[in-house]
């Protein structure tokens, strides 16, 4: 029974990607007067679907190698690495929401 569960998700999941994809695409098709087929969302979405499991696997593999149960900043900075603008946003981010929980401490 959990495995159909399980399944229930994943296909609740991908239906909301779908569903977010196929928004984000008929807007930027109005803003530039252009069509594209339901194919295209589909396939589009397979491709962001497939992504998401891709980094959700290094993810876990960043943390488990680091002897964590628990993936963290870290993790996905490392994940972003090869992409410098992508790990310059993400740590300017990062260092960000610690500066603002560090000042919210001190305010105690």
């Amino acid at each position: 029974m959990a495995e159909n569960s399980d399944e229930d998700v994943q296909e609740r999941l991908k239906a909301a990607l779908w569903f977010a994809v196929g928004k984000m695409v008929d807007e930027e098709t109005l803003r530039r007067n252009r069509n594209v087929t339901p194919q295209f969302i589909g396939a589009l979405t397979e491709m962001v679907w497939t992504q998401i499991e891709n980094v959700a696997l290094d993810l876990e593999s960043f943390s488990r190698h680091a002897g964590r149960s628990t993936i963290t900043t870290d993790d996905v900075l490392l994940l972003a690495r090869r992409n410098g603008d992508l790990h310059s946003i993400i740590k300017d981010f990062v260092d960000q929401e610690k500066a603002a929980k560090a000042k919210g401490k001190s305010k105690r």
